[in-house]
C-alpha cells in the first residue's frame, strides 16, 4: 500500500453543478483558560476536509493550545468542537476513537526509546486497530521508505538524528491512516540543517490530500504549502485568509507587523529642551539590537536631526505646540525602515517649506517622503532603504 492510499482525500458533493466542500471540524466559541493567562478566548472556526491550514504568530498567542484542544490533550473551559458531525468536547465522548482519527506530531518526537523504529511504527496499528504484525510491519516498511528512513528500520531513536526521529512521528502518525494530522512546531527542536528533510515530508503529504493543521514559524513554507492561514493573535484567530492575503496584502495591522517582522520605537519630544544626544543614542541602540545595516541606521538618524530638530521642535516651539511624536518601524525581512513624524498646529510641511538645506539631504536621504494635514494634525512620512 503506497501512501496515497493511506491518505484520506477530500470530502465533496455535488450539487446541481456545484462543488460543496464539507466541514471536517466546527469549532464555536473556543475558550481556553489557565490560572494565570487566557490564550484562546474566543475561537470559532471550520475546517474543511482537504485544508493544509498553516497557524502563525507571536509566541504565547494559544497556537499550541489550539491543537491540543482540539485532540483533548488540554480540555477546553468553554466551547464546542465538532469532527465529523460528532461534538468530541460533549461528556462521554470517546476521545480516544476520534484520536485514532486525528494524528498529532509533536516537536519533541515523543517516540517510544526502548522500540526501534520499525517497532515504533507498527505499535499503534497493531494495539489500537487490531492489525497483525506482519501486516503492520509491511505498511510500517513502505511508510518509511516514503520517508526515507527504510534502512534505519532496525535502529533505535537514540541512533537517529533529530531531523529522522521527526520523519519517523510522521510515519508513526500516517500509520494509523488518520483523517487529519496536526503539526505543533515539528521543526522548532532540529539543528536549521534537518528542517528541510521534515518539510519536505510534510509538503508530499499536502499533495496527497491530507487535511492539516501546522503550527510552524517557517514562514516560506507555510505560504508555499497551505491553501489558509491562521494569524493567531489578541487570544484567537485575529486574521484568516489565503497565503496569498496574509503575506502578501494583510488585512489587519498585527499582522502586518509580524509577517514583515516589524521592530518599532516610539519617540516623544516635548519642548526644545529635549535631549538630542540621548533620543539619536535612543535610535542607534534600537537599530544594534535589531541588527539594522550601518547605512540605514544612520540615515534614519540624519532625517531625524533635519526633520524634527532642525525644523520643528522651532516651529512647535514657536506655535508653543508639543509633542512631536516619531514612530519609526523596521522590516527585518525587507531591510527597510519607516518615519513616521506627528504634531499638531497650523499646517506645515518641512519637507517642502523647512530649511532649504534640511529638505535637500532628506530628498537624499529617504528613498520617498510625503506630506499630509488633517483635521489639526500635521504627519510626515519618509521611507528608508
Amino acid at each position: 500500500m503506497i501512501l496515497s492510499a493511506l491518505v484520506k482525500k477530500p470530502f465533496k458533493l455535488v450539487n446541481k453543478g456545484r462543488i460543496i466542500v464539507m466541514s471536517m471540524i466546527k469549532i464555536e466559541h473556543l475558550r481556553k483558560e489557565y490560572p494565570n493567562v487566557t490564550p484562546l478566548k474566543d475561537v470559532s472556526v471550520e475546517i474543511n476536509k482537504g485544508d493544509v491550514i498553516s497557524i502563525i504568530g507571536p509566541s504565547g498567542t494559544g497556537k499550541s493550545t489550539l491543537l491540543r484542544c482540539l485532540n483533548q490533550l488540554e480540555k477546553p473551559t468553554s466551547g464546542k468542537v465538532t469532527f465529523d458531525g460528532e461534538e468530541i468536547t460533549a461528556p462521554g465522548c470517546r476521545i480516544d476513537l476520534v484520536r485514532r482519527k486525528m494524528g498529532m506530531v509533536f516537536q519533541s518526537f515523543n517516540l517510544f526509546d526502548n522500540l526501534n523504529i520499525i517497532e515504533n511504527v507498527m505499535d499503534a496499528p497493531v494495539k489500537l486497530l487490531g492489525r497483525s504484525k506482519k501486516e503492520a510491519y509491511d505498511e510500517g516498511m513502505k511508510l518509511l521508505k516514503r520517508v526515507g528512513l527504510a534502512e534505519k528500520a532496525q535502529n533505535y531513536p537514540g541512533e537517529l538524528s533529530g531531523g529522522q526521529k521527526q520523519r519517523v512521528a510522521i510515519a508513526r502518525a500516517i500509520a494509523m491512516q488518520p483523517e487529519m494530522i496536526l503539526f505543533d512546531e515539528p521543526t522548532s527542536a532540529l539543528d536549521p540543517t534537518m528542517v528541510s528533510e521534515v518539510l519536505q515530508v510534510i509538503r508530499s503529504l499536502a499533495k496527497e490530500g491530507m487535511t492539516m493543521m501546522i503550527v510552524t514559524h517557517e514562514m516560506k513554507f507555510a505560504r508555499d504549502v497551505s491553501n489558509r492561514v491562521f494569524y493567531m493573535d489578541e487570544g484567537g484567530i485575529y486574521e484568516d485568509g489565503s497565503p496569498e492575503q496574509i503575506f502578501g496584502n494583510p488585512q489587519k495591522e498585527k499582522t502586518r507587523r509580524f509577517i514583515k517582522r516589524m521592530r518599532q520605537i516610539e519617540l516623544e519630544i516635548e519642548n526644545s529642551d529635549y535631549d538630542f544626544v540621548g533620543t539619536t543614542a535612543r535610535i542607534e541602540e534600537f537599530g544594534r539590537e535589531n541588527m539594522m545595516p550601518p547605512k540605514l541606521m544612520r540615515r534614519a538618524q540624519l532625517a531625524f536631526e533635519e526633520i524634527v530638530s532642525q525644523n520643528l521642535v522651532p516651529y512647535c516651539e514657536d506655535q508653543e505646540k508639543y509633542p512631536i511624536s516619531v514612530l519609526m518601524e523596521y522590516s527585518d525581512t525587507d531591510e527597510n525602515m519607516s518615519m513616521d513624524i506627528s504634531y499638531i498646529g497650523d499646517r506645515y510641511d518641512p519637507l517642502s517649506e523647512g530649511n532649504e538645506l534640511s529638505v535637500e539631504l532628506v530628498k537624499k536621504l529617504a528613498k520617498s517622503s510625503k506630506y499630509k494635514y488633517e483635521n489639526g494634525k500635521n504627519s510626515v512620512y519618509m521611507f528608508f532603504e
